[in-house]
């Protein structure tokens, strides 16, 4: 077994590695570019070496600079992670030739597998179902619509290197194949290196579920169960599960046995996953392999019981597997939600900065955490926005996505914007817990986008009666101390206005010997928790029910989230609410005239010029952030006022591009 293994990624993925490494007794070098120097994968490695500035082509994407590392440091093995250099056949060759060994497939897997025209044509070869495309070089645009004409509306236009949901694009009309085979080259040649596309038919209502492959250098291959990963969002998982709600046991074995037989054919020796697009009638058809560890590996883990990272290593070091097929048992379900540094209230826009607090569930049996983050560090615009992978478990899918709740609803995350409140909506929303997913879920059941969450009557008495409460305390310590001030009585005897939005609630706080009922009319409300003053996060019981409220001061008010609704609470005693009612509200100020950075990014481009006319739909700038470029169209017809901002300037969100007249 190897001494020291480098790890040639970074974030999340690099931490998970080495905490595998470091249990196995294997010591772990890290390396970083500039804005990763603080890192968390750098300070829980055993050594970490600089390899570059903050561009991937200069640093994680540098083979050569990583190669020097690993003889600088002794590292006899490289781990790659996913994404960057993961599937690179260059990468393991020169490893390969360095006297380095590549934790993952062989070079010729990769290069078979890992570009998914060759792969769709050897897949065909093999006799596996695929889609209908075309797997031909695109030259250019007008040629891209001409193919997609010969398919048939819509159409899926793909990176051939790509993976991460990085350049794809769905086209369902002529214009949208011209602009989307554009963003997808440009985004596949800025993210891979590597511009070429293909096309093919875009399979309505599809649900996506792959297949979980172990195989040695001996010639053995097992498959470990299936994942549903149909709740996407522009192509890129934010929901996982093991196993699917969909597939009964004869269809699990067939795509597993077809998963087992396309790994066999060529010589596939790691881990990979093979993902199919699979139709309501369980039809199903390859789609790619991925030749790596997937973002989504935890929640096989979790209902296997094995580390994949751990047999990656084993199998990397010769060791032959140690389990057969029918040595694989599914125990339980396990549900993974992807934790992005993202606004949903616009548009899942990208947001960096810094976790100004940062605190995750407690991990248990039934909760597992994957970070790259702590309390203090930084998401920059350069990399990935994911903070975190949340994971849970449970003997059925319902406990599974009920310990989600719990553990999204404990998860503290302050100082940028996060998609916390939207997973929430997902695990509530009906239609997930009943299993009816396809790939078009969210676009289907978020039509206007995401607007927030309503929580029902009782939820929200429940926010009442926890505010009400929390309130107490605060107000009843600013009172037992000096100077004593005479506006005590009311806090003494409990009565408060809970005001949320319009709603006003009349309630009164009553000590028990548990903790606290709180009664607004004729209903009362028993409320126990160890909750201490200056803690964020209320957890507790209402009426014998657990509840879990993420509750801090604003202003005079309360900032409250719970069951991905974010709320904004008062809580006043009864004369103050009365002349509350008497205030004026404040008019935000009218920027229908301007043009703003939706988030923070890179000005690409600007497509206009001062006392242009422009009209409706016409675009005017390209901002770029997390490796994704946003195109920016004119809503309505108009003319050019000013220019605020120039191509290549750094945009701080909602700083002003373009003035309009």
């Amino acid at each position: 077994m190897f001494s020291k293994i480098l790890i040639a990624n970074r974030g999340e993925i690099a931490c998970r590695v080495i905490r595998t490494a470091k249990a196995m007794g294997i010591k772990t070098v890290a390396v970083y570019s500039e804005p990763d120097a603080d890192a968390l994968h750098v300070r829980e490695a055993d050594e970490a070496v600089a390899i570059g500035p903050a561009a991937a082509a200069q640093s994680y994407l540098a083979i050569e600079k990583i190669i020097a590392v690993c003889k600088q440091t002794g590292a006899e093995a490289v781990h790659p992670g996913y994404g960057f250099l993961s599937e690179n056949r260059k990468f393991a060759a020169a490893l390969k030739e360095a006297g380095i060994v590549f934790i993952g497939p062989d070079a010729h897997a990769i290069a078979a597998m890992g570009d998914k025209i060759e792969s769709k044509k050897l897949a065909k070869e093999a006799g596996v179902n695929s889609v209908p495309g075309y797997l031909g070089v695109i030259k250019d645009a007008e040629e891209a619509v001409k193919i997609a004409k010969e398919i048939g509306y819509p159409v899926m236009i793909k990176a051939s290197a790509g993976g991460g949901g990085k350049g794809m694009r769905i086209a369902r009309n002529d214009q949208e194949t011209r602009d989307g085979f554009r963003s997808a080259s440009s985004e596949a040649r800025s993210s891979f290196g590597d511009d070429r596309v293909f096309i093919e038919k875009f399979v309505e209502e599809p649900r996506h579920i792959e297949i979980q492959v172990l195989a040695d250098g001996h010639g053995n291959c097992i498959y470990l169960g299936e994942r549903e990963c149909s709740i996407q969002r522009r192509h890129q998982k934010v929901i996982e599960e093991a196993p699917s709600p969909f597939l009964d046991e004869k269809a699990r074995r067939a795509m597993g046995e077809q998963a087992v037989a396309l790994a066999k054919a060529v010589h596939y020796k790691s881990a990979g996953t093979v993902e199919f697009i699979v139709d309501a009638k369980r039809n199903f058809y390859f789609l790619e392999m991925n030749t790596r560890l997937q973002v989504e590996h935890p929640v096989t883990e979790m209902v296997t019981g094995l580390d994949l990272v751990e047999q990656m290593i084993r199998i990397a070091g010769g060791e032959k597997l140690k389990i057969k097929q029918s040595d694989v048992k599914l125990n339980g379900w396990a549900i993974e939600a992807r934790v992005y540094a993202e606004d949903p209230l616009r548009n899942f826009l990208p947001s960096t900065g810094r976790l100004v607090r940062y605190r995750e569930p407690a991990e248990g049996p039934a909760v597992r955490v994957d970070s790259g983050v702590y309390e203090g560090a930084e998401i920059s615009m350069f990399y990935d926005p994911m903070i975190a992978k949340l994971v849970t478990h449970g003997e059925d899918r319902p406990s599974a996505i009920a310990a989600m709740c719990e553990a999204l609803d404990s998860f503290y995350i302050r100082g940028l914007g996060h998609n916390i409140g939207f997973l929430s909506a997902l695990m509530a929303h009906p239609r997930f817990r009943a299993g009816r997913l396809t790939t078009g879920f969210i676009a289907e059941e978020f039509r206007d986008g995401f607007q927030g969450v309503h929580l029902p009557e009782e939820a929200r008495g429940d926010i009442v009666a926890v505010a009400a409460v929390v309130h107490q305390s605060y107000a009843r310590r600013a009172v037992s101390s000096a100077p004593r001030f005479k506006n005590a009585a009311p806090v003494a005897n409990g009565k408060w206005v809970v005001k949320i939005g319009k709603e006003q609630h009349e309630v009164t706080v009553v000590e028990t010997a548990m903790g606290h009922a709180v009664i607004e009319g004729k209903r009362s409300r028993e409320l126990v928790s160890a909750w201490q003053i200056g803690d964020p996060i209320y957890r507790g019981r209402v009426d014998n029910r657990p509840i879990i409220v993420q509750m801090e001061r604003d202003g005079i008010g309360y900032r409250i989230a719970h069951g991905g609704a974010q709320l904004k609470v008062l809580v006043l005693a009864p004369r103050a609410a009365k002349l509350a009612g008497h205030m004026l509200e404040k008019t935000p100020p009218d920027m229908s005239k301007y043009l703003l950075s939706p988030m923070p990014g890179l000005l690409v481009a600007i497509a206009v010029q001062e006392g242009q006319d422009i009209k409706a739909g016409q675009e005017l700038a390209v901002v770029e952030a997390m490796k994704m470029e946003n195109l920016l169209r004119a809503e309505r017809d108009g003319k050019v006022a000013k220019l605020h901002a120039k191509a290549g300037d750094s945009l701080s969100v909602d700083q002003v591009i373009v003035e309009f007249a």
